[in-house]
Formats: C-alpha cells, structure tokens, sequence
C-alpha cells in the first residue's frame, strides 16, 4: 500500500513538473519494492532534471535491463539513446559510443524504419559532427527527421532539424542553419517536446548562435530559457546553463557586476557536474575581472579554468598584455593561432574568429603589421562569409586598427566609424567605446582636435560607467600600447625615430641632425631594442601607434 501511495504521489508531481518531489517519491517507492522499467526510466528522469546526473546514468541502465528482461527491446532502445546522448553531452564519449553500439545490437532484426532507429541515427550523426564530418552528418540527420516525420514523433523531429541545423552551420551554410534552429526551438516553446529533450535543444540553440556572433538570436532564445527554467523552480539541470548564457550577455550588453554574479552562480551550479561547462564559468568570471582591471585574480581564475580542461585562450594572451608583457602575449597568442588554424582545417569554421580579434590587437601591440594585417584581412573574408553583425563590427575596427597603426588615419576612418555603427545597432557599449578610442586617435592625427575630444569624452564616461579601469588609465595616459617602452626612448631617439618613419636612411639622418653613421646606427639599435622590434618598418608603425611623432 506504501508503494503505491508513493508511486502515485511521483507519477502526479512528475506531470506537474516538480522534480525534486517525484524524485523522492518514486526513490521511496523503489526502496520499499524495486520499480517497474516505466517507472525506473521516470525516475531517472527526475534524477537528470534535479542534476543526480549519476544516479540517472545508474536508474535508466536498470530501466534498460528491466525492457529487456520484458522483451521490450524498443522501449530499451528509447533509454538508450537517453544514455548515449546524455553521456556525450558530459564528454564521456567511450561510454556513450559503447552503449550506442548495444543499442544497434539490440533492435538488430528490427524494421529499419521503426522510429527508435531514428533516435539512434541521431547519436552516429553526433559523433560524426562533433569529428568535423558535417556534411557525412547531414545523411543520418535527414533520415532522422523522415522518421521523426512518418511516425509523428516530436522529441525526434526537433532534435534531428536542430542537428542537422548545427551540421550545415559547421560546413559554412549559416543562413539555411538558423532557420532549421528556429524551427527545432518552436516545438519546445510551443510545449510539444518532453522536459530533458527540451532543455537540450535551448542550450544546444543558443550555444550554436553565440559560436556564430548571432548575438539578437542568442539573446532572443536566452530569454526563453530564462522563463522556461523560471517555470520550473526546482529544474537544475540546464539552470547552470542558463546563467551562464545569460552572464555573457550581460557581459555584451554592459551590465558587468550582474554579470559576474550569474557566472559565480553558473560555477556553483555547474560544479561537479560538467567539468567542460564548469570551466567555461570560471572563464567568464575571468574575462569580467581582466576588463575590469583585477588582473591578479582574473590570472587565478584562467588557471583554474584551465585545470577544468577548459582552453583559457585568448583570454590568458590578453591578460599578458595588459601586464605589459607583450612578448609572453605574442609567444602565446601565436601558439593559439596555429592551432586554431589547424582546427579550421578540421572544420573548425568560424571559431577562428574568436581568436583573430585579439591575435591582431597583441600583434600591433608587438610591431607585427604583417601579421596583423594578414589576420585583419582574414576577419573581413570570414565576417563576409559569415554575415554576422559582430563578426562585421570586429573586421571593420580591426582593420582600421591595422590602417592606424600603419600611418594612414584617414583611410583608417572609414573602417572604424563602420565599426562604431555596428556596435551601436549591436548594443554592445564597451566595444562602441573602444571603437572610438580609435576614431579619437585618427581625428588627433589629422589636427581634428574636437572631434577626437568629442569621442576620448564619450569613450571615458562609457569606461567609467563599466568600470573598465585599464581602458579608462590608457585613455586618460595616452598609453595605447599598455607598454612602458614610451618612457624608455629618449629625446635624440625620437628625433632619429621621427626621420625613419619618415622614410629617410641612416646617412640622411645623419646629414639632418649632425651625427655620425656610425651613431644613428647606434641610436636605430637602441631603439629596435626598446621597443621590441626587429625592423625599421615596425619601429616606424609603434611612431604612429603611440603619437610618438
């Protein structure tokens, strides 16, 4: 009689969606007399929803002997997939291949077209997207989704047009991509997808639009989430998930200190469970302290990060260089480059992008216009393929960068103010504000005076409001470079600075300031070796950088 009171109680408190409750009264039934497989499987449910992730790993491989035990091979089949997916997504991807592979053995025999093979088809096009083959991934997708179809399954039909979604994204066919993930996101908002499933898809969704810089869909579907979890108070599950989405755009959109309080409760929520999401936390509360100039602490936290196996990159190279160590940033931010490189080759795509942007900054901060040049050009090709707003802004205030640092503040004007429009649709204000530092520095090169007033005020009071501490002390210094190598040249070294950026030779210089050869020689040597260059090319581009001219 105790058992059945208790099952009753947890099969009511799981459709009135309050998890913790079903969890206990269905463990309280299963203690008295074990459970059937139906029930085992809605305990495991409950378990993965209140974030026992273990103890549902351990409840849904009983469900799965208890359907076999039965003859129910395709009702194991269906828990299955739930372990398969379930332990993918927290990166045990031998287990999850193991139980796929049982699986498959088990409704061999069984019609191909029965749905539950979707469910399977599923998983392999998984492994064969998250392996870079997004086009091999494509087939099983697609066959899924004609499954998912026949049989009018929803919870199949939206997770397989989200994949194949994520799929045509990896293979650069961004624009068909979002709109199977608007599709994959209506059937969960609508209601028409089970609790896990749905939970999936939103952080699946929104993942996928923050790693494209389709930051209005990321935010659109964010809110979502938010309400979806709102709805559901004791959901743990995909909280961590949620905080840790919405902390990074709040982080876009200005809001700092929320920010970082919803990243420490993401790290709180998220730890012990999912060390690569976990890790992920602890970078964004990094990021926030490295902007906000507490760059002890943010040092602490990218090592911590890392230890979760969590890439801390490019994060760490940008911290080096507002340390003034440029060349640990440059040696780092290189290493990066190369393999994000390799990445791309492997169908890593647009990830590239996010390493660009900060390789281009370190690389004018080193005097390497080369190289930053090479990467600017590059942000422009993958923002043009991309058609993303923020890919856009980031390539144009790039590349006016480039063009500024090089000596040509006129050309560099267009680029940039592109930028600064961009960035104000996007209502991203720290950027906005960076962007035109940059414009300030142009308009003071070609005697503007005002005008670069006019945006160094505006810049300062956006700084102030973020609290961007390192911003606001190089804006109000002139310290553009965060390097201390300005202080280091004296007064006859800028002159023989000043004539080589102007394109004169060592014994031009030596005619114009009463020198010998021999000592402007010297003087370019000494210079080369302050300021951590190798060339008279690069001397001249730091001239320009930092209004030493």
């Amino acid at each position: 009689m105790a058992k059945i009171l208790a099952l009753d109680e947890g099969r009511n408190a799981f459709a009135r969606r309050e998890w913790k409750e079903a969890f206990t009264s269905f463990s309280k039934a299963d203690s008295d007399s074990s459970l059937g497989p139906v029930d085992l499987e809605q305990l495991g449910n409950a378990a993965y929803l209140i974030g026992k992730d273990d103890e549902a790993i351990l409840t849904w491989t009983r469900a799965y002997s208890e359907y076999v035990e039965h003859g129910e091979r395709l009702h194991a089949a269906r828990v299955g997939f739930w372990l398969c997916l379930s332990l993918m997504l927290t990166g045990k991807g031998a287990q999850s291949s193991g139980w796929l592979s049982r699986t498959q053995r088990l409704i061999t025999g069984s019609p191909d077209d029965c749905v539950e093979h979707g469910y399977l088809l599923v998983v392999s096009g998984l492994f064969a997207l998250f392996k870079g083959d997004g086009a091999g991934s494509c087939a099983y997708f697609e066959q899924a989704t004609s499954l998912a179809q026949r049989f009018d399954d929803t919870d199949l039909l939206a997770v397989s047009i989200l994949s194949r979604g994520q799929a045509l994204i990896q293979i650069q066919r961004a624009d068909e991509g979002v709109v199977l993930l608007d599709e994959a996101m209506l059937a969960v908002t609508s209601g028409q997808v089970s609790p896990i499933m749905a939970g999936i898809i939103y952080c699946a969704v929104i993942l996928t639009c923050e790693r494209i810089y389709d930051l209005q869909r990321a935010h659109e579907w964010t809110v979502a989430l938010d309400d979806w979890c709102a709805s559901q108070p004791e959901l743990v599950a995909f909280r961590g998930q949620c905080l840790l989405h919405h902390s990074e755009l709040l982080q876009f959109r200005g809001d700092w200190h929320k920010a970082l309080e919803e990243a420490e409760q993401a790290r709180d929520l998220l730890a012990g469970r999912t060390a690569q999401l976990a890790g992920r936390a602890l970078y964004q509360q990094a990021e926030l302290h490295r902007l906000s100039g507490d760059l002890k602490y943010a040092d602490e936290i990218y090592r911590e990060a890392g230890t979760m196996g969590f890439e801390p990159q490019p994060g760490v190279s940008l911290l080096r260089l507002a340390q003034g160590d440029v060349k640990a940033a440059s040696t780092s931010i290189r290493r990066v480059e190369n393999e994000a490189k390799c990445q791309q080759v492997l169908g890593g795509g647009v990830q590239r992008f996010k390493i660009l942007g900060p390789f281009v900054e370190i690389m004018l901060a080193a005097g390497e216009l080369e190289s930053a040049r090479g990467a600017a050009d590059e942000l422009v090709d993958i923002a043009m393929a991309m058609n993303a707003l923020y890919l856009k802004a980031t390539a144009a205030q790039m590349t006016g960068a480039v063009l500024l640092a090089q000596g040509h503040p006129e050309q560099a004007l267009t680029p940039l103010r592109e930028a600064w429009t961009l960035w104000q649709k996007l209502e991203v204000p720290y950027d906005s504000a960076r962007v035109r530092v940059l414009i300030g520095r142009a308009c003071e090169l070609l005697r503007d005076g005002d005008t670069a007033k006019t945006h160094f005020d505006a810049a300062t009071l956006v700084f102030e409001r973020l609290g961007a501490a390192p911003e606001l002390t190089r804006l109000r210094t002139g310290d553009w470079s965060c390097r201390g190598q300005v202080a280091l040249i004296t007064a006859r070294e800028r002159q023989v600075l000043a004539l080589v950026a102007s394109g004169q030779s060592n014994r031009q210089i030596a005619v114009d300031l009463g020198i010998s050869e021999h000592t402007v020689a010297r003087h370019i040597s000494n210079i080369f070796n302050k300021l951590g260059v190798s060339s008279r090319t690069a001397a001249s581009a730091f001239a320009f950088e930092n209004n030493l001219l």
